[in-house]
């Protein structure tokens, strides 16, 4: 007998998905979108809803839950680690003093996702607040090439590392949920 979760998809279609495409609110009719700043942002876009997808319907103890140790890392942790990263890309292309941490002292993101429905609760909104601040911030700079903040980070290089850290992210994402319940798919 074994403790680990059978694997399993909500997925008809195509086994190897997270679900049908038909249910899948990253796919788009028609072509994709036009221009190098629209297909980074769709791309940016369609990582946020995959992270949000792989935590759906579990409960704060699930997404609190460590399940691959002897990481500290868990859902919910990295939720609040990528409100955090968004804030912190802020401070990347401002020229004012550094916004403050959302969760103090470094790795309290993960440390702090405890199982409780209102750190869950809370989570959700500081990643949406702090997405949309930084899209706003951002949509201030809409030349890819133009540099900014007191170290001039190129624009560019800022929307592309966003990119990657939800890309990495939603990878452990998928580790940690099938640790947590068996779902798999992409």
């Amino acid at each position: 007998m074994s403790d680990e979760p059978a694997r399993w998809t909500q997925a008809t279609v195509y086994p190897d998905m997270w679900t049908d495409p038909d249910d899948d609110p990253r796919e788009s009719e028609g072509p994709g979108p036009e221009g190098e700043l629209a297909t980074l942002q769709d791309f940016l876009k369609n990582y946020r809803i995959t992270l949000r997808m792989k935590c759906d319907g579990l409960d704060a103890e699930q997404l609190a839950h460590r399940s691959s140790p002897p990481s500290t890392m868990s859902l919910l942790g990295l939720v609040r680690h990528l409100a955090e990263a968004e804030r912190d890309w802020r401070n990347w292309f401002s020229d004012g003093d550094p916004l403050p941490k959302l969760y103090g002292r470094r790795d309290a993101d993960f440390d702090g996702a405890v199982a409780e429905q209102a750190v869950v609760d809370a989570a959700y909104v500081d990643l949406e607040r702090e997405q949309a601040a930084t899209d706003a911030a951002l949509a201030e700079h809409p030349d890819l090439s133009e540099r900014a903040g007191k170290d001039k980070i190129a624009v560019r290089e800022l929307m592309v590392h966003r990119i990657e850290e939800y890309a990495r992210h939603c990878g452990h994402a998928d580790l940690l949920r099938e640790r947590i319940d068996g779902r798999v798919g992409q």
